[in-house]
């Protein structure tokens, strides 16, 4: 998709009201063409958007944080990708499930949680371990939070420290993503959505479970701005260079790790265009996505706070997934 393209749906998407306001990249051509755009708030009264803002990445957590730490720790041989859980989280007794199975999704990992967003910590993270495993097991990719807040609590175990400070110290800072936080400035956030029982969520992580879990989460909780995806971004697609990862390392994420074929990466969703180019992708519940081929050395990165003022926004991920078929096509 051209540039002027992508643009022009940027501002078609505010200005139908399918989002408050957009901070939006395209990485192509060697080049990095980005806009900021429409509002950051519109109730209880408008608030401006302004450049370098600080969204709520939601799952994007998964992937620039805790799926980055695990590669890491594969790399290092502090675990290995076929691992069985239950050899690092003991209250989880079932032997089939590994490494491999939480980040493609393929775990099959269900359960119903009573009263979920009402836990405390520790009873949330022991409901959460104690879950069953369905029999579609290793048969079909369904998304879930658990796998990744599991990966999570392996990373606290062998770090000893809660998993948000060892992405931190681990990913964020050695990558020079120094204006990424999990504590943030209120004021330099993005709002999400007005809710009954937390008003206007500002500066606080919107997913319940992150709420709940706070430090201990691997699955949300992390605060972006728009340039330091593109610094991450650039450096997945080795544009720039840094030695947290071997090459080798992230150039295999462009492919399928599944055992059956399932159309799923690392951590990533992994998306194939028509002329066969593989593409990762993963999006996050607030209305935030990144899109990037190596082959292609493009990429798009979109941050919206699609769910203010109400998460009810079906037409957002229509345009969404639109927008990333013509993209890829």
């Amino acid at each position: 998709m051209k540039a002027d393209a992508v643009k022009a749906r940027m501002m078609q998407m505010v200005d139908e009201q399918i989002a408050p306001g957009v901070s939006y990249a395209h990485l192509h051509d060697g080049q990095v063409e980005t806009m900021v755009y429409g509002k950051a708030a519109l109730v209880p009264q408008v608030q401006p958007l302004r450049w370098g803002m600080l969204y709520d990445m939601a799952s994007l957590t998964k992937v620039v944080g805790t799926t980055t730490m695990i590669l890491k720790m594969i790399e290092q041989e502090m675990l290995a990708l076929d691992d069985r859980v239950a050899d690092h989280i003991p209250l989880f007794n079932d032997q089939r499930v590994t490494i491999r199975h939480l980040l493609t999704h393929t775990s099959a990992i269900s359960g119903y949680i009573p009263h979920r967003n009402q836990l405390p910590p520790d009873k949330l993270l022991a409901a959460l371990d104690s879950l069953s495993v369905g029999d579609w097991f290793d048969q079909k990719v369904v998304y879930t939070d658990v796998g990744l807040i599991m990966l999570g609590q392996t990373i606290e175990k062998f770090y000893q420290a809660p998993v948000q400070t060892v992405i931190q110290n681990e990913v964020l800072i050695p990558l020079g993503l120094t204006e990424s936080t999990f504590d943030p400035v209120k004021e330099n956030c993005v709002p999400t959505e007005m809710t009954a029982d937390r008003g206007l969520i500002q500066g606080e992580v919107h997913d319940p479970k992150a709420f709940i879990l706070k430090e201990h989460c691997g699955s949300a909780g992390l605060f972006m701005p728009l340039n330091d995806l593109i610094k991450f971004a650039q450096w997945i697609l080795g544009i720039t260079d840094n030695d947290l990862l071997q090459r080798s390392t992230i150039d295999s994420l462009f492919k399928d790790w599944t055992t059956h074929h399932l159309g799923r990466s690392l951590g990533w969703d992994l998306r194939i265009s028509p002329d066969q180019t593989p593409w990762i992708y993963h999006t996050g519940y607030t209305g935030t996505y990144i899109l990037l081929s190596k082959a292609r050395q493009e990429g798009l990165i979109v941050l919206t706070n699609r769910v203010h003022p109400t998460a009810d926004n079906q037409a957002f991920l229509d345009f969404r997934d639109q927008l990333v078929a013509d993209f890829i096509e």
